[in-house]
């Protein structure tokens, strides 16, 4: 949640008028109900506080301005953030300065409040939707400002205050948030435990377990699996010197366990031959965000359908683009983390959004992705949303979604390097199975040859095409080398499987002198 923390000053001579105007905050914090709004009236010569449920949250003022006055609690819009009209306010006491903060506001009302009120009365939802109603209509009354006062008693702030503890200053251990691949192949599992000094490096870090019969990957009588720390990344949740670390998983022999692909990319990645070709990977992740509890995308009407795609490609606007914070948010989060993040859009579905990684080396490439993927569940946990990485999550007229893959190796990126692309596609047409059967679960109601891909059941290339199997841009012909884009990949893929079958396909396997021929006439490439 951003919020300004701008404390109120007891010595502000200024109206709130002046303060910077305020940015957008949610808070989805699922520990409080929203009770109904009291206006509060703080009498210059009473000096107390009266109002109902709202007088625990303020003490009275012991000295008190001779200005009247007003505030409007209106606790039912985010749960547990109590926000507050203020009117006429030039100077506040310190008790009030020590107990609230102003917070940013999701947006500024002006509305009028008559001056004749004198005593607290509860206003009611009707009467609140009155107000609003009638801001704008000439009548005998004052202005209202719209402000976000948030009480140190509330429980939202004591539990987001120790959330946002830094621990640094008072002692070296750290946390550090183990994560590995779920028994399904696509989920993301973590769990912390506490390093006893800041790392710099995965081989630092203790070997752990888990309980495999509770991930469906080990039998009940033989649960433990053992966690290899492999790369290590910054907590953009925890902040200071707290780290995610990606891991795979192995049995407590020493076996890579099924559902651990990391193992056998980095064999591939390992090869001299793949190592002296320096392999770059761009990886374009789609994915798409639902709405809790009712499995439809975010900004959908429920059980209903926005209008026809065409406008929400990389759109702005409350009526286009449905999702933004969490995409920035994201962004962010990564960019912190260390992940080679390089950019993001809005997708042709709404409420469908991409971001991209790399150039990424090797191996590297599948630890930043699925670095990034944990990164991105948690972002939208917080934010109370659902994430899909289901390659066609909406049947009909609908984009899918998928994981456009980049490619190319230093021959491709060097002159005469196109040639070396083609020789690449040939040898990735004749693979087209191996790789379809890799590509992610369920993409053969994605890649129908409709909505930007290409039949699953046809290999093609082309330049600038993005109906076909294997992309190459203009730059890439006009410039005789660069690289090729597969855009055959799920949203669901495992990034450690599609980097690791492109290296192999393209530089440690040899086809057959009769199979090559016969591709290159089928695909009209002269190799």
């Amino acid at each position: 949640m951003c919020l300004d923390q701008k404390l109120i000053s007891s010595t502000r001579t200024t109206p709130l008028s002046v303060l910077e105007k305020p940015r957008k905050f949610v808070s989805t914090n699922p520990y409080f109900t929203p009770v109904s709004p009291t206006l509060i009236y703080y009498s210059c010569s009473s000096h107390c506080v009266s109002g109902g449920d709202t007088q625990t949250h303020f003490n009275p003022l012991s000295k008190f301005q001779p200005f009247p006055i007003f505030l409007l609690c209106i606790d039912l819009v985010y749960r547990g953030l109590l926000q507050i009209v203020v009117s006429h306010v030039y100077e506040l006491g310190a008790e009030l300065q020590n107990m609230a903060q102003i917070l940013a506001p999701s947006t500024q009302w002006q509305m009028r409040f008559t001056k004749s009120s004198r005593h607290a009365s509860p206003i009611t939802s009707n009467t609140w939707s009155s107000l609003l109603m009638k801001q704008n209509k000439k009548t005998s009354s004052a202005k209202f400002r719209v402000l976000a006062v948030k009480s140190d008693d509330s429980t939202i702030n004591r539990l987001e205050g120790l959330l946002n503890l830094d621990i640094t200053p008072f002692t070296d251990k750290i946390i550090a948030e183990y994560i590995w691949i779920g028994g399904t192949g696509i989920d993301v599992r973590s769990k912390s435990r506490t390093i006893s000094r800041p790392v710099e490096h995965p081989s630092e870090l203790p070997k752990w377990n888990y309980d495999g019969s509770s991930t469906g990957q080990a039998p009940g009588e033989d649960s433990e699996v053992i966690l290899y720390p492999q790369a290590i990344f910054k907590d953009p949740f925890r902040g200071g010197n707290n780290i995610l670390v990606i891991c795979d998983s192995y049995t407590p022999a020493g076996e890579p366990i099924p559902t651990n692909k990391r193992h056998r990319a980095a064999e591939v990645f390992s090869n001299p031959k793949v190592i002296a070709e320096v392999p770059w990977y761009g990886i374009e992740q789609e994915y798409t965000l639902l709405q809790t509890n009712v499995n439809w995308p975010l900004g959908w009407p429920v059980g209903g359908y926005p209008g026809p795609q065409g406008p929400y490609y990389c759109s702005a606007g409350a009526d286009k683009s449905f999702g933004r914070d969490i995409s920035d948010a994201h962004y962010k989060a990564c960019l912190y983390a260390g992940i080679n993040i390089s950019g993001t859009n809005g997708e042709v579905m709404p409420g469908q959004w991409e971001y991209q990684v790399g150039p990424s080396v090797g191996i590297e490439a599948g630890d930043h992705i699925w670095a990034s993927r944990y990164i991105l569940e948690r972002i939208t946990e917080q934010a109370g949303v659902v994430l899909s990485l289901d390659p066609k999550p909406i049947e009909g007229d609908w984009n899918g979604a998928g994981c456009h893959t980049n490619y190319s190796t230093k021959s491709m990126r060097e002159d005469g390097g196109f040639e070396v692309i083609k020789k690449a596609i040939l040898n990735l047409s004749l693979r087209h199975k191996e790789h379809i059967s890799a590509y992610g679960e369920g993409n053969e109601r994605r890649l129908t040859g409709k909505h930007e891909t290409a039949s699953i059941n046809t290999f093609s290339w082309g330049v600038a095409n993005r109906g076909c199997s294997i992309r190459v841009g203009r730059d890439t012909e006009k410039n005789g080398k660069g690289y090729l884009e597969d855009r055959r990949p799920a949203s669901n893929m495992d990034p450690y499987v599609v980097t690791s079958l492109l290296a192999e396909s393209t530089l440690l396997w040899e086809p057959t002198l009769e199979a090559e021929a016969l591709a290159a006439q089928k695909l009209a490439l002269k190799v």
